[in-house]
């Protein structure tokens, strides 16, 4: 009787056991999740953890698509005088770091530096695509395709400005990207980066658009142009001059840099959209050289005080700090402390909009700028000028001349000019394979004089130098005020 009781007992647990346990099942199931729309203070949005779903698509179709026109770049440097670090060793120096040129191989020290990118395809007849500092210092290029062709690549053209470069190899029907347009791009879509981390070639992931107009101060300030699209996809050393593209397969970005204290990923990366480097490429196809169009204004961001000070209602627009002497804005009648919105009828909130939008204009380009003075509204009509503070196209006098040269130059700032008392004088803004390396004339330097002839723009050293060979005095300084002189080899 004993044992009845216990099993009569035992199964009334049982079964009261799986009442409960049915019941917490239609708790659980009938439960919503609700979320505050802190927007609108009132309304909520409710979603059912049923009906929850997940993408069903991929990105192989895309993947596909876009592998044969990602090339990987290998390139090959000699040691460099008075260089005191390599570039691409600085992962952890610095929060936001560049790739570096590729990923470096391991190396016996002061030997030549092998280092590894990536680049797109840009057309059928082999024009590349890549960063600037993947080949700024390269002796020797060599570009593997995704069938495993190798080629030896020239370079076109490079500007630091954008840290953007253009090669080209001696092959055709080769399958090119199909750009889009970077301006379409929206926050929240998804994109792939696709290249060659660490040397594993034709490497994809994915990630989504984080944010877009990124000024992250990488490229050193002065006439750099910083808008870079932020992303998620994950991109590491090696990704350099790689594609960023849309789920539809287009170039939207060349990933360019990270934000790592460890160099490699971490999160975040950036790409410059594709409407830039097309005026870039565009410019070096015809010219040789990028062709930009300077508005002459130092500005910087609205902030909540500036906004108060201004008397703006909110935070908006770009703040125009000084104004350059016979600079196109001054010609045009804009004035320090005027508050640009507008370009062309396109608002602008940041220095990157706004430097954006004119990277991609020429000298002799219309600019219709709307801004605010004393809380009214004024537009101006403004033409362009090159770096030469005039509205016509830059040429150099050869190309041949600029090669052997192996340097880039644009005006020092009004800042360093007044501090050091110079009337005259350009600055070296990058120095890579040419006779100014090989004088060990250092970047920064600013130029005086070449062959005892002053130099007021960044022409007149080619004017100076054109037709000379042999040994030629270049004069200059530090910004630290040091004055030195170099002696230039000049070869026929």
């Amino acid at each position: 009787m004993d044992k009845v009781k216990k099993y009569a007992a035992l199964l009334m647990v049982a079964i009261f056991g799986g009442l409960v346990s049915l019941g917490a099942y239609q708790l659980v199931e009938k439960k919503q999740y609700s979320f505050y729309d802190g927007f609108t203070g009132a309304r909520k949005a409710s979603y059912d953890i049923r009906n929850v779903t997940v993408p069903t698509f991929d990105f192989a179709d895309v993947s596909e698509a876009v592998m044969p026109t990602v090339v990987h770049i290998k390139t090959v440097s000699n040691p460099k005088q008075d260089q005191s670090a390599d570039r691409g060793n600085q992962g952890g120096q610095n929060p936001f770091d560049f790739f570096g040129p590729g990923f470096n191989f391991p190396q016996q020290p002061r030997g030549p530096q092998m280092a590894s990118g990536s680049g797109v395809i840009i057309s059928e007849d082999g024009y590349i695509v890549t960063n600037n500092h993947v080949v700024a210092d390269a002796d020797n290029i060599e570009v593997v395709l995704y069938d495993k062709r190798s080629y030896k690549a020239d370079v076109i053209g490079r500007d630091p400005n954008t840290d953007m470069a253009l090669i080209k190899i001696s092959a055709d029907n080769l399958q090119p990207i199909k750009v889009g347009n970077s301006d379409e791009s929206k926050v929240g879509q998804w994109v792939l980066a696709v290249g060659n981390p660490f040397n594993l070639t034709s490497t994809v992931t994915a990630g989504i658009i984080s944010a877009k107009g990124r000024n992250i101060q990488l490229l050193g300030g002065g006439s750099a142009i910083e808008s870079f699209i932020q992303t998620d996809a994950a991109v590491n050393p090696g990704n350099s001059g790689g594609a960023l593209v849309n789920t539809k397969g287009e170039l939207i970005g060349i990933n360019t840099a990270i934000a790592s204290q460890t160099g490699q990923y971490e999160g975040y990366s950036f790409a410059v959209p594709s409407n830039l480097m097309k005026k870039v490429i565009q410019d070096f196809k015809e010219f040789g050289e990028v062709q930009r169009g300077y508005l002459g204004v130092g500005i910087k961001d609205i902030d909540n005080k500036i906004a108060e000070d201004k008397g703006l209602p909110k935070p908006e627009g770009v703040l125009v700090d000084n104004i350059s002497d016979n600079s196109a804005a001054e010609e045009a009648g804009i004035k320090k402390g005027d508050v640009i919105i507008k370009i062309d009828g396109h608002a602008v909130n940041s220095v990157s909009e706004l430097q954006e939008v004119v990277g991609t204009r020429r000298p002799g380009d219309h600019a219709k700028i709307t801004a605010l003075r004393n809380g009214n509204e004024k537009e101006f009509d403004v033409v362009l000028k090159n770096k030469d503070g005039k509205t016509g196209i830059v040429t150099s006098e050869t190309k041949s001349l600029k090669k052997k040269i192996g340097a880039s130059f644009e005006p020092a700032n009004d800042a360093t000019m007044k501090k050091l008392k110079l009337k005259n004088g350009v600055q070296v803004t990058e120095i890579s394979k040419g006779s100014f390396r090989d004088a060990g004339i250092p970047e920064s330097f600013i130029v005086t004089t070449v062959d005892k002839v002053n130099i007021y723009v960044t022409n007149d050293i080619f004017k100076a130098l054109d037709g000379k060979t042999g040994a030629i005095l270049v004069e200059g300084y530090m910004p630290t005020g040091e004055k030195k002189n170099y002696v230039l080899e000049l070869e026929k």
